[in-house]
């Protein structure tokens, strides 16, 4: 008997100074058998990073959930669709392989690639000059601590606050907070 999914509930209050975007989002996370903990927290890092192309991108009228993920490797972890149901924003979380981020890049405006772990600078070492001619392709590094960090702040039910402040992402849920800033590699 297969092992299903772990459902975790979110309430993200995203203050987003740099961009201004202020908004709730009430989020659902399926946390794969396999996934972490760690993991899935940068999922909902990568999705506060990026609410703000709600306005921006889709001018209010799209769509920002998060993808099958693991589940499905043909879906992102987390994506940004508009009203025509054009994948405007892809996400994907970790170190993917090239060949899914070249097809990410042919079905999406805009792929973001956050790598972490201690084994980025190993991965990214070795995948950067295959991805250098991917031009709609970012790569941003979450250093290992603060994804690490994150972990601890992953409950069933979690209340969060998000604020984002010259490039900085402060998590918190009024006990903990975390501080992340992502460095883009590409």
């Amino acid at each position: 008997m297969a092992i299903k999914s772990t459902i975790f509930k979110a309430n993200l209050q995203i203050a987003d100074i740099d961009h201004g975007y202020y908004a709730d989002h009430a989020l659902t996370l399926a946390r794969h058998p396999s996934e972490t903990d760690e993991r899935m927290m940068v999922r909902l890092l990568a999705l506060a990073l990026n609410a703000y192309q709600l306005q921006t991108v889709c001018n209010g009228d799209g769509t920002l959930a998060f993808g099958a993920g693991l589940s499905n490797p043909d879906e992102p972890d987390v994506w940004l669709r508009d009203y025509t149901g054009q994948t405007r924003i892809w996400i994907e979380v970790g170190q993917p392989e090239e060949k899914p981020l070249v097809r990410a890049c042919s079905k999406a405006q805009v792929v973001l690639v956050y790598a972490f772990s201690h084994a980025a600078e190993v991965w990214w070492r070795g995948i950067e000059t295959k991805l250098s001619r991917l031009e709609r392709l970012q790569v941003w590094r979450v250093p290992a601590e603060a994804a690490q960090a994150l972990a601890s702040l992953a409950e069933r039910s979690m209340q969060l606050q998000a604020t984002i402040q010259e490039g900085v992402l402060m998590l918190g849920n009024g006990r903990l907070n975390v501080d992340i800033e992502p460095q883009r590699w590409k």
